[in-house]
């Protein structure tokens, strides 16, 4: 089995972690990393994990274990190694933003490599460090892929985004009150998000020649788990070849499906998938795509690569239903 740590173990994205991983039919876990709540039962504060009566919170980490998710907050991930030093053999899996550039990539002796699976399945498969997509990220880049892989993006792309409350993490704001978020809908960060660099970084690696705006404005909805992005550029496919590049781009892809029909957020909550929807509007392909923001964005796009490192079945441990109803 292999040995697997999670540092920053309060979360929401640790949580989904534990619960992909107590199912996870070659990896167990070997310890559960947080300092505010050292000693204290997971149990305490992922109520649902009742199942995991034994498992505590340690402030201490195995530097020798297999692999170790570093689930913390955007700039504490290189601190934390700083201060943990893992043995060359462990394999990093941060779910940070510290190392997905390419100027961030090479930490010491690590060199980390961005883990869209869809991108970069080849370049993962034996990797020793993964720099996890951000959530945002992840639906866009997947939205796009097929155009930027066969240069076909010619002008500037348009997306609107729209994330439900747990892509703010478990920390309260006021933004996140359920009297505030309930009933709701507002805009942030519009055309400033800090995922606009790895995915204009992805998109640049897939087609070099593409230099054009991606105009981003993303919202906070009113739900708990999800995103839906929609984006829309200028192109030059009539809408069958259009539908048939991204139907032959993702049929080989294990967690991204294109879809005949609109797709909605319900098709992909509680599971690792994205789903995609393409079309030809006058002179312009308008795709759509969902995705789980703590699985497919997160903890379980995490366990692909995972897998992919120790050289298993991408899908081991992430077979897992919708909550439709």
């Amino acid at each position: 089995m292999i040995q697997v740590g999670i540092v920053g173990g309060t979360g929401y994205v640790a949580g989904e972690l534990l619960r992909i991983l107590m199912y996870h039919p070659k990896a167990e876990v070997a310890f559960v990393y947080s300092h505010s709540h050292a000693g204290k039962k997971v149990q305490s504060v992922h109520e649902d994990l009742f199942m995991l009566d034994e498992l505590r919170f340690t402030e201490t980490v195995d530097p020798e274990v297999d692999a170790v998710f570093l689930s913390l907050g955007h700039g504490n991930s290189t601190r934390f190694l700083e201060l943990h030093p893992f043995s060359p053999k462990t394999k990093i899996i941060d779910l940070s933003n510290d190392f997905r550039l390419q100027a961030d990539s090479r930490w010491g002796e690590r060199q980390f490599v961005y883990g869209l699976t869809e991108k970069n399945g080849e370049a993962i498969t034996g990797a020793g460090n993964i720099a996890n997509p951000g959530c945002f990220a992840t639906a866009i880049q997947l939205a796009l892929l097929p155009l930027a892989e066969n240069h076909l993006l010619q002008d500037a792309v348009h997306v609107h985004g729209i994330t439900g409350s747990t892509g703010a993490g478990r920390g309260l704001s006021e933004t996140a009150h359920f009297s505030w978020r309930n009933n709701n809908l507002s805009v942030y960060k519009a055309f400033v998000h800090q995922h606009l660099d790895e995915i204009k970084e992805i998109l640049t690696q897939c087609q070099p020649d593409f230099g054009q705006e991606v105009n981003f404005v993303p919202l906070r909805g009113d739900f708990t788990r999800g995103i839906f992005v929609s984006a829309y550029t200028r192109c030059d496919l009539s809408a069958k070849a259009l539908t048939e590049l991204y139907e032959g781009f993702y049929a080989p892809k294990l967690f991204t499906k294109v879809m005949p029909d609109n797709v909605n957020l319900k098709q992909v909550v509680n599971t690792n998938y994205c789903l995609v929807h393409v079309e030809k509007q006058d002179d312009k392909a308008f795709v759509t795509a969902v995705i789980d923001n703590l699985l497919k964005g997160a903890a379980g796009q995490a366990v692909e690569n995972l897998n992919l490192m120790f050289g298993l079945g991408q899908e081991a441990g992430l077979r897992l239903k919708p909550s439709f109803f």
